[in-house]
């Protein structure tokens, strides 16, 4: 089995399993926001389209170079730029799903000598390929959370060292 095949796996389980739940929440339902200062479940959604983009380019490039640096991550920005807010909802969770297909192919093919290359983003701390694949993940889960159930509580799980 490949090294990041459970995570491959995992990835692609979570997208197969939370596009349903994501297809059920109505236009209307996709405005929904957490409090005045929060993101709409578009725009949260919205942002995993941005992080799938981000850690695809890691991903490939990481399998390129014995150490990367790659450049910091402006959540705030890219979720303005790419206009979540005005999109029709069942296209961004189309465009999620796909992204995340491809995104958990790619993982599923990262040869294992690669696994330790070192990767720092923005002035974050070294981290390895493999934890950025792990914490992915985990990034993906915790705002799925937040979209599904958006009167938990904000952080409730999620603590990564380095935002993907």
């Amino acid at each position: 089995m490949p090294a990041l095949q459970d995570v491959a796996d995992e990835l692609d389980a979570v997208r197969r399993r939370t596009v349903p739940e994501l297809e059920a929440i109505d236009e209307p339902g996709s405005l929904r926001t957490r409090g005045a200062e929060s993101w709409s479940r578009k725009q949260v959604l919205g942002h995993l389209v941005d992080s799938a983009l981000n850690n695809l380019h890691r991903f490939v490039r990481a399998q390129q170079a014995d150490e990367l640096v790659f450049p910091g991550y402006e959540q705030r920005s890219w979720v303005d730029a790419g206009g979540y807010a005005d999109r029709p909802w069942r296209s961004i969770v189309s465009l999620w799903s796909e992204l995340n297909a491809h995104v958990a192919h790619v993982v599923s093919r990262i040869p294992p000598e690669r696994l330790a290359t070192l990767c720092r983003i923005g002035d974050g701390p070294p981290v390895t390929l493999e934890f950025i694949a792990r914490d992915y993940v985990k990034h993906l889960q915790h705002h799925l959370e937040q979209i599904l159930d958006p009167g938990a509580s904000l952080g409730k799980k999620y603590q990564a060292l380095a935002e993907p």
